[in-house]
């Protein structure tokens, strides 16, 4: 087995990343066709997940020695906090949501499951652990976004349109390309722990599916 770690795990999910860029939840909302609400319900508990993911960020950050390496982690945690919340502050005006019914909002059973998923791995495990279980959800936007691409001229839903070009520009794949530079550069170190990373790396998208999938029935708690 040879190679950068990030391709040897990326090869590792074809089935479950398929299913992924397959989901209704997906293709409904490249083409235009997905039910508003369930968008609404899908930016309500992404919200609430992001929080989750910018405090993983900062355990991993602090478990670095390398300050170059902590400092492009916390930047990251930074811009989540920042430009993305800010984003979808806006896009929470153009659905008709406020903030504080959306902070309040209880986070569904999968999505309860995931964060705290997250949060053991980047608390307990190494900080590369923590990365390979944060990145999933970085890279299938990335994936989702040009798999589908070609939809997006015909795609009739301005907020749709709008939200899915965040993740084809230039800039949201830097960051792609950034966390898994940080992995790669420590691919040689890594491998003897391929096996458990491969673990990591699968349930974290097994998560991501089951998130998409969560959002598309509007999952509640059966009590």
């Amino acid at each position: 087995m040879s190679g950068r770690i990030t391709e040897i795990l990326r090869d590792s999910v074809n089935d479950v990343w398929n299913r992924i860029f397959n989901h209704p939840f997906v293709t409904e909302l490249f083409s235009g066709s997905l039910p508003i609400e369930k968008f609404k319900f899908y930016v309500i508990q992404d919200y609430n997940y992001l929080l989750t993911l910018t405090r993983c960020q900062a355990i991993i950050a602090s478990k670095f020695e390398d300050p170059a390496i902590m400092r492009k982690i916390l930047e990251l945690a930074l811009a989540d906090v920042s430009t993305e919340l800010e984003n979808y502050n806006k896009l929470l005006s153009v659905l008709g949501l406020r903030l504080d019914d959306v902070i309040k909002a209880k986070p569904s059973p999968t999505n309860t499951a995931y964060m705290n998923f997250l949060l053991t791995t980047c608390s307990l495990g190494s900080p590369y652990e923590g990365l390979v279980s944060i990145l999933p959800c970085y890279w299938t936007y990335l994936e989702i976004a040009k798999y589908h691409a070609d939809k997006l001229s015909n795609n009739p839903v301005k907020v749709y349109r709008d939200w899915a070009s965040v993740y084809l520009s230039p800039e949201y794949a830097g960051i792609v390309n950034d966390l898994r530079g940080i992995i790669d550069g420590a691919s040689d170190y890594l491998m003897k722990d391929v096996n458990r990373l491969m673990s990591i790396f699968r349930q974290a998208s097994i998560y991501e599916y089951m998130f998409w999938d969560m959002a598309y029935r509007q999952e509640q708690w059966a009590l």
